[in-house]
């Protein structure tokens, strides 16, 4: 229930400073994470992007997953057969995906940079971009940053797929809205604000976790920013880069993205 409601808001926006490899356990706001992303779909989310290469007769072998967070696509397509490289800024999440993929017997690459600026050692077969990661970009320039650097990174008729929360939702739906649920181990209360002008979204989430060692709750507040982009914008930026656009879809379909899509993909080539 709670990942159904939150996860349009929790992703790579996370600004943790703790370096890859110098604790593997699970610190606080990852673990929270996780807990509140337990129902969402993963296998569900790599049988679409699965999907989409097979529509474009794509076969990749490494993947690069931007925005990674605690690891969970990058898991589900490792166990896959892909080869998996997964960017985060959060050396939080990432230490929570380590531990995870090392239980999982998976031999995964996880590289603690912003996805904004990141940089590899050689190019792959596919990037994608989940779970409105690229919302969490507030500004053009960086952006069309992220874009160039797909470009660079992927080998010849590679895929970049991303997608975003739309316009739409962002001021109609998610906007100057209030959400709460209440359970046993989890309590959050989310309140949204849409800044027309600026075209950003501002989640204010205080959560309420359970310490199952003392059973008292402690609490977390966190302030997230996603930014709307229009189509056009988002059209002109992957032109810019150099990158082909190739096609729009609604959320999670085949179907073409339309003025109300909530979620829409992009689906881009080199």
């Amino acid at each position: 229930m709670f990942g159904k409601a939150v996860y349009n808001i929790l992703s790579a926006g996370l600004q943790t400073k703790l370096v890859l490899g110098e604790s593997n356990i699970y610190t606080d706001f990852a673990y929270v994470y996780d807990k509140l992303m337990h129902d969402v779909d993963y296998k569900k989310w790599a049988d679409y992007i699965e999907g989409l290469f097979k529509v474009y007769n794509h076969t990749p072998s490494l993947v690069l997953d931007l925005g990674c967070g605690t690891g969970n696509f990058c898991i589900e397509m490792s166990k896959r057969g892909y080869d998996m490289i997964g960017v985060d800024i959060s050396g939080d999440m990432l230490a929570c995906a380590k531990e995870k993929s090392v239980k999982a017997g998976l031999d995964i690459l996880f590289l603690n940079q912003d996805m904004t600026n990141f940089e590899l050692y050689g190019t792959v077969d596919a990037i994608v971009c989940l779970i409105d990661s690229i919302n969490y970009i507030t500004h053009k320039k960086d952006l069309k940053r992220l874009f160039k650097l797909a470009k660079n990174y992927l080998n010849p008729k590679g895929l970049f797929i991303f997608d975003i929360n739309s316009e739409y939702k962002l001021e109609k739906v998610l906007g100057n809205n209030l959400f709460y649920e209440i359970e046993d181990d989890i309590t959050y209360i989310w309140e949204n604000q849409y800044h027309k002008k600026k075209k950003i979204c501002e989640f204010d989430i205080t959560f309420f976790v359970r310490d199952q060692e003392n059973n008292l709750y402690k609490k977390y507040e966190e302030v997230h920013y996603e930014r709307a982009y229009s189509h056009h914008e988002v059209e002109k930026l992957i032109k810019d880069s150099g990158l082909s656009l190739i096609k729009t879809y609604d959320e999670l379909t085949y179907s073409n993205a339309h003025k109300k899509s909530k979620r829409v993909f992009y689906i881009c080539t080199k």
